[in-house]
């Protein structure tokens, strides 16, 4: 098989990191559809945020064979992963980074390995991910602008097929190119660039995360590469679609932090206000109840 011969040739430098918030109803899942690579010598950590099924978590990871990360507190996505990637040895230099919701198809991390050890231009390779019910869950995307991500925020919701989100939402090209960012659900890192952008920025807490690490790696010069070959289903895909209002009001706060920092300056302070005001508003839509 062509990923057992990968993964003794590269197994010392390759791990599997995700994330546990109270989520050990999802891990026994999560770690069976790695347990070929478990079983090869792949690393596995599970940065545990402080929750309160940490001794389920750990029950479920010695079952597998995996590591589980206790940390004293929630750290949230980007600062639990970080902590999980600083605890790999030095042999390790690319990461699987996944939510504990995702379930690793056959031989997506092998066709992921091989896309970014053949290009060292790549400093972020991502599957094709999947909901449950067979749709693409959102990844591979341009880095959002000003004019598209404003388009997109104002008509998503009574006109779909606007320009703006059509420039926005690219994961429906199915085929193999370079995007603005790959989704934190599931990517592979070149562990030097990931460590040389010191990691996830965790000021965010929680959204945009991956899009500001995704934004990171174009400007130091690497690039974000979608590889639909590889393919991943997100169980949570769905569900997490469906957020409550305080996620909502998270992901508009993460929203406007990102686009704050990318548009910065004195001269950008109107829109900058413009667009706080307006994220504001559109999160107090979303949420006001009927």
């Amino acid at each position: 098989m062509k990923y057992a011969v990968m993964v003794l040739r590269s197994v010392e430098a390759t791990a599997v990191v995700t994330v546990s918030y109270n989520s050990s109803g999802q891990l026994d899942s999560f770690l069976s559809s790695l347990d070929n690579e478990i079983r090869a010598g792949v690393r596995v950590v599970i940065a545990d945020n402080a929750s309160g099924d940490t001794a389920e978590t750990q029950r479920i990871a010695d079952a597998h064979g995996a590591q589980v990360l206790p940390l004293s507190d929630n750290l949230g996505y980007g600062g639990a992963v970080n902590r999980a990637v600083a605890s790999l040895s030095a042999s390790v230099d690319a990461v699987l980074i996944c939510n504990p919701d995702v379930l690793v198809g056959e031989d997506a991390l092998d066709t992921l390995r091989e896309r970014l050890d053949a290009d060292p231009t790549i400093g972020a390779v991502g599957p094709r991910i999947l909901n449950e019910d067979g749709t693409l869950y959102p990844s591979a995307r341009r880095i959002p602008s000003l004019r598209t991500g404003i388009g997109h925020a104002l008509f998503v919701r009574v006109w779909p097929a606007n320009p703006w989100t059509k420039a926005y939402r690219s994961e429906n090209q199915v085929s193999a190119r370079d995007v603005g960012w790959l989704s934190g659900a599931c990517l592979l890192v070149r562990r030097s660039v990931f460590e040389e952008l010191g990691g996830f920025d965790e000021g965010y807490f929680m959204y945009f995360e991956d899009v500001d690490l995704g934004y990171r790696v174009g400007r130091a010069g690497f690039r974000n590469r979608y590889e639909p070959a590889a393919s991943v289903v997100h169980v949570g895909g769905l569900s997490t679609q469906a957020e409550s209002r305080r996620m909502v009001r998270v992901h508009h706060a993460s929203a406007y932090r990102f686009l704050a920092n990318k548009y910065r300056g004195p001269l950008l302070a109107p829109v900058r206000a413009v667009l706080r005001a307006a994220l504001a508003a559109r999160a107090w839509l979303l949420t006001r109840r009927p």
